[in-house]
């Protein structure tokens, strides 16, 4: 069976919108190569309605020498979205009404793994929902103060087990989670 895994960057206070404003400085050359291993394990893409359209503007720009832009570009992608009629973006699905129903099948068809990258709510509501298999988190060393955070109205706790962990020479913490018990 495939496994749903999401990828966020996350700052020390738990924010994780807008991350290009607050994690270039902490950047480091060795985690492109992380995420380019999460992506090699990946063959299909699931996105929330906010960060489909910002992706959706950049990324069919880039050209195939980004390996993150040979990847979305090339992949299907779901959004999950109430609002969107229409989109634009080469290879992409709307997903309306049960996300975790249409998740669900997903994740029983062939293929790669599914990647969600970036879309908090999106993956908020997936871990409260018990899909996600695999939560990866870049921490940066830096408080944000303001934005959204990733675990904002969880009503509920949930025991992950850490998979694995790496510190880069900037400071930030590299966090692989699982669902405990899984």
């Amino acid at each position: 069976m495939r496994k749903l895994c999401a990828g966020l960057m996350m700052s020390l206070d738990g924010v994780v919108e807008s991350p290009d404003q607050w994690t270039e400085q902490y950047w480091a050359p060795e985690m492109a190569g992380v995420m380019a291993e999460a992506l090699e394990s990946a063959d299909t893409v699931l996105l929330g309605r906010r960060t489909y359209l910002e992706f959706a503007k950049l990324w069919p720009e880039q050209g195939d020498s980004n390996p993150m832009a040979a990847f979305l570009n090339g992949s299907p992608k779901y959004v999950a979205s109430s609002t969107l009629d229409t989109l634009e973006w080469e290879g992409s699905t709307l997903v309306e009404g049960d996300v975790v129903a249409k998740v669900r099948e997903l994740k029983q068809q062939e293929g790669g793994n599914i990647q969600v990258p970036g879309s908090p709510l999106l993956v908020r509501s997936l871990l409260v929902a018990g899909v996600l298999d695999e939560l990866a988190l870049m921490i940066f060393p830096v408080v944000v103060g303001g934005g959204t955070r990733l675990f904002d109205d969880v009503t509920r706790s949930f025991e992950l087990t850490l998979a694995d962990a790496t510190t880069y020479s900037t400071g930030v913490q590299g966090l692989r989670y699982e669902p405990a018990g899984k």
